[in-house]
């Protein structure tokens, strides 16, 4: 990876346009996760959610015109994060699609078959200008993850974090030798004991995580311990969130 590009300087902003977890009031929630990733060389959305109806009423809810998106990347094949995306096509099939290659091949032709453009991940590789694939990590349920490359240090989105939080934080940390401003997205600790949800609170400030945006699949207890454990730096991301990068 070339790590010596230079920064661009604008301001990156990251609006949670589908969640289950609430937050603006005048958006719809429902199971899943998308985020509007905004300030790169490319407007990307990341996930779509479990509803296409729902994700393309919030975004005109929070003022996004779905034009304005030119890259959708995909965590995993669940459809609480692929759902949303025929709905989403039949508005903007001018999108490049970035999805693990392990992708049924049945997959990929039905968003072909859109007019979208498909591009398969399997390592970890630079997508474009400060934005980076973690690669497909995991071994039953196949995900990547998404690093962004900012003048605060590295953001991280994921998905569902199946192959594991700490283990999707220290590829990135590994693959770009930076530090890590923020986590965001699904932590998947629902059902994790407190002891284990306490123990990856420890591990990941062992890894020097500046602040964490914990959400859908995290759980209510093990968000409620990260809010406790990052304090001022926990920060908020429920449905309609916006982050400022």
């Amino acid at each position: 990876m070339d790590l010596k590009l230079p920064l661009l300087t604008q301001s990156y902003r990251l609006t949670i346009v589908f969640n289950n977890i609430p937050y603006a009031t005048n958006i719809r929630t429902g199971w899943g996760f998308a985020c509007l990733i905004e300030g790169f060389q490319q407007t990307i959305l990341f996930d779509t959610g479990g509803d296409g109806d729902i994700l393309l009423s919030n975004m005109k809810g929070l003022g996004i015109d779905p034009g304005i998106v030119s890259v959708i990347i995909l965590s995993h094949i669940h459809a609480d994060h692929c759902g949303g995306l025929e709905r989403f096509l039949r508005q903007n099939p001018e999108v490049s699609i970035y999805l693990p290659e392990s992708f049924p091949a049945s997959f990929r032709q039905e968003i072909q078959d859109y007019g979208a453009h498909v591009k398969t991940v399997g390592t970890p590789r630079r997508l474009f200008a400060q934005v980076y694939s973690t690669g497909e990590m995991g071994k039953l349920i196949k995900e990547q993850s998404l690093i962004l490359e900012t003048p605060k240090g590295l953001a991280i989105i994921t998905g569902c974090a199946h192959p594991g939080i700490v283990q999707i934080v220290e590829k990135a940390k590994g693959l770009l030798k930076k530090d890590i401003y923020i986590v965001i997205g699904g932590f998947h600790l629902m059902g994790t004991s407190t002891t284990r949800i306490r123990e990856i609170i420890q591990e990941l400030k062992d890894l020097g995580v500046e602040k964490v945006a914990p959400s859908h699949c995290t759980g209510e207890k093990a968000i409620g311990l990260f809010k406790k454990g990052w304090g001022k730096n926990f920060v908020e991301a429920g449905c309609g969130a916006v982050i400022s990068l």
